[in-house]
C-alpha cells in the first residue's frame, strides 16, 4: 500500500485536484513572462541608432539571458546596464517579433 492508498484511506471525502501553480508561465528556457508590457525604444546616441528594451519585473538572470539571446539572434553588440538592454542599431520591429514569439507582451514607444 503506498501514501496515496493510505491518505485515501484516511480521507475518503477528499477530492484530489490537479497540481496548478498560480505563478506565471515559464518558456522552455525558463525565462519568466510577465504581465506588464516591455518597453521597446528608439534613441540617438552620439549620431547613432540604437534600441532600448525596458520595463522587465522578472529576475536579473533572465533578462541577461534574454540580452543575450537578442544579440546573437540579431547578430549585433549591446548590453546590459541599470535594467535595460541596450542593443545596437534600430532593430525594434525584429526585437518585438521574437519576444512576441516568446510569448511577451511589447510596447512599442516612439516612431
Amino acid at each position: 500500500m503506498d501514501l496515496q492508498d493510505q491518505l485515501k484511506n484516511l480521507f475518503p471525502d477528499h477530492v484530489q485536484k490537479d497540481d496548478v501553480s498560480e505563478e506565471k508561465e515559464t518558456k522552455d528556457d525558463g525565462i519568466w513572462l510577465q504581465d506588464n508590457p516591455i518597453i521597446c525604444k528608439y534613441e540617438k546616441r552620439k549620431g547613432k541608432p540604437i534600441t532600448i528594451l525596458e520595463g522587465y519585473t522578472g529576475a536579473d538572470e533572465d533578462f541577461k539571458k534574454l540580452a543575450k539571446e537578442l544579440k546573437q539572434k540579431l547578430s549585433v553588440g549591446g548590453s546590459f546596464k541599470n535594467d535595460t538592454i541596450i542593443i545596437q542599431g534600430d532593430y525594434r520591429d525584429k526585437i518585438m517579433q521574437i519576444l512576441k514569439d516568446k510569448g511577451f507582451n511589447v510596447k512599442r514607444v516612439g516612431g
